[in-house]
């Protein structure tokens, strides 16, 4: 089943940076290169990839778009508000959404870095009693009772229910090549349920999704890429075609 008329532009269809605002000044995270060029970013209605180097802006650049969506700064949904350490920035008050028509059922902001204080937290939240277990809707099973990349499976595969709006922050921290080839499935399907998803990754796998814009971040600002245009495609391509010269190359 394709896509609903309604939901050709998304959730999220443009972000814009309110670079006129007096708070909008030259300390960080404002003076990255990702900041610097133009004032808007059009996100593909179904996939965006954010993508570049460390250092280039990407969780940075997510994060604000989380929490100005209304999404914890550490991650889960809207209606987790615990906070294990105050780190994020204050980009996200100088960010404007511009939204689609139709509006989420379902939403989930998934960080790698923090996803232990996720877990965490709904453990504390079902010991404190008041209805329903909150891990049942993850599967059932503690999420400290498995290895990271299960649990971060048990996550997407059990949590997230369809309809909703997706931003995963290098989801693939945890996932073995194989695990990242069953994320990318699962996108698929979420996708089919008029999902929207935004993630950064560097992951040559799950940026592989075809129906899927790229955004490449550098210290250019930043470029709307093809798959085969990316440094992560090129550089994983080439060392699999010719292992023995490109560790001839790394170890001379």
């Amino acid at each position: 089943m394709g896509y609903s008329m309604l939901f050709e532009s998304g959730y999220i269809r443009e972000i814009q940076f309110l670079k006129d605002d007096p708070g909008w000044t030259n300390r960080y995270p404002f003076y990255l290169p990702v900041f610097r060029g133009p004032d808007a970013i059009e996100l593909h209605p179904k996939v965006t990839f954010i993508i570049g180097e460390n250092g280039t802006g990407k969780s940075t650049l997510l994060e604000a778009i989380a929490v100005a969506w209304g999404f914890n700064p550490e991650g889960g949904t809207k209606n987790f508000n615990f906070s294990t350490r105050e780190s994020h920035s204050g980009l996200y008050q100088y960010l404007r959404l511009v939204k689609g028509i139709k509006r989420p059922r379902d939403g989930y902001f998934l960080r790698a870095e923090s996803f232990y204080n996720v877990a965490t937290n709904i453990e504390e939240l079902d010991e404190g009693g008041g209805g329903g277990r909150l891990i049942d809707s993850y599967g059932g099973k503690s999420l400290h009772d498995q290895s990271h990349g299960e649990a971060f499976l048990s996550l997407i595969m059990n949590r997230f229910g369809g309809h909703g709006l997706y931003v995963l922050d290098e989801p693939e921290a945890a996932l073995s090549p194989l695990r990242q080839m069953a994320l990318l499935s699962r996108i698929h399907d979420l996708v089919q349920q008029e999902s929207q998803f935004i993630i950064a990754t560097h992951s040559p796998i799950i940026m592989g999704y075809p129906d899927a814009s790229i955004l490449q971040l550098s210290a250019d600002g930043f470029t709307s890429v093809d798959y085969e245009e990316t440094e992560h495609y090129r550089v994983m391509r080439d060392f699999i075609v010719d292992r023995d010269r490109m560790i001839k190359i790394l170890t001379e």
